[in-house]
């Protein structure tokens, strides 16, 4: 219906069998790849540590995050996502993450998305999300945009709330959904990361949803001891799993693999994430 959305913009330089990929796999779910790693848990172990004596508050979240806007600032394909066949880029780096207020209760969690220039060095990406986190734990009263989003959707009678999703999920693929919906949903994100480490539970391969535009789902799990050969000897790592659900009609496997070797380059030294970039890369036009 429309050519230009507010959360993208249109990718024409793209090697032909690419362009046609999304016109034979016209679906996330027909076009997921599904990728696991065992991240080595010393170096970020070493830097938290050394972090807290210093009086900041990091977790395995908050170094993946960054690790992960990191990498999509370096390798901008990986923020790419595909609308009706069509590849579009976005201009910014947004991330999706669920918090819980408690873990003693049932209670689903909030989602919170973040807004990320690329460019940040570690320890503002950590004071972003902390203070994200702080406000979703301590003034629930005061919903975000995300749960205000699902509230009034939610306050409709409930014949109407399926002709309700189908409209805005028909928008959405026609470039008409409008850019407050686009900027509340958490589903319009470059990624989403799911701690599930924080349950005590191993990672999984979550679905990548076909509302929105999230092309990258990220599930980390619980770290554990594994044995590995260090010359003629048998000693015990702590890795945390990691698995990584992507669409992979906007980059080829060759790219994500780099991606993924570059992520975890940045999560064994996080000190390499400390300087801010001068710039990131931008995708091609």
């Amino acid at each position: 219906m429309f050519g230009k959305r507010s959360d993208g913009r249109r990718v024409h330089d793209v090697e032909p069998f690419q362009r046609i990929i999304p016109y034979i796999m016209r679906t996330r779910t027909d076009s997921m790849n599904m990728f696991e790693e065992s991240i080595l848990c010393t170096g970020m172990d070493q830097y938290i540590r050394a972090a807290r004596t210093q009086g900041a508050q990091l977790a395995y979240l908050h170094l993946v995050i960054a690790a992960l806007v990191r990498v999509v600032a370096l390798r901008p394909q990986l923020n790419r996502f595909v609308v009706r066949g069509r590849i579009y880029t976005r201009p910014k780096i947004w991330v999706s993450f669920v918090v819980h207020q408690n873990l003693r209760s049932d209670d689903a969690g909030t989602t919170i998305k973040l807004c990320f220039e690329g460019t940040e060095g570690l320890l503002e990406i950590v004071e972003k999300i902390n203070a994200a986190i702080l406000k979703e734990t301590t003034q629930k009263n005061e919903s975000n945009e995300t749960d205000k989003l699902a509230a009034l959707i939610m306050g409709i009678p409930g014949p109407l709330i399926r002709f309700v999703v189908n409209t805005l999920m028909f928008m959405d693929r026609h470039n008409a959904l409008p850019k407050a919906v686009i900027e509340a949903s958490p589903f319009h994100t470059s990624l989403f990361v799911t701690n599930l480490r924080s349950l005590g539970i191993n990672h999984i391969f979550h679905h990548v949803y076909e509302f929105g535009t999230t092309g990258l789902f990220i599930a980390i799990g619980k770290e554990k001891n594994e044995p590995v050969v260090e010359g003629t000897q048998i000693v015990s790592e702590k890795r945390m799993g990691f698995g990584l659900v992507a669409d992979e009609r906007f980059c080829d496997g060759l790219y994500f693999a780099r991606s993924l070797k570059l992520l975890k380059k940045f999560l064994s030294n996080p000190a390499l994430l400390e300087q801010p970039l001068e710039h990131k890369i931008e995708d091609v036009r």
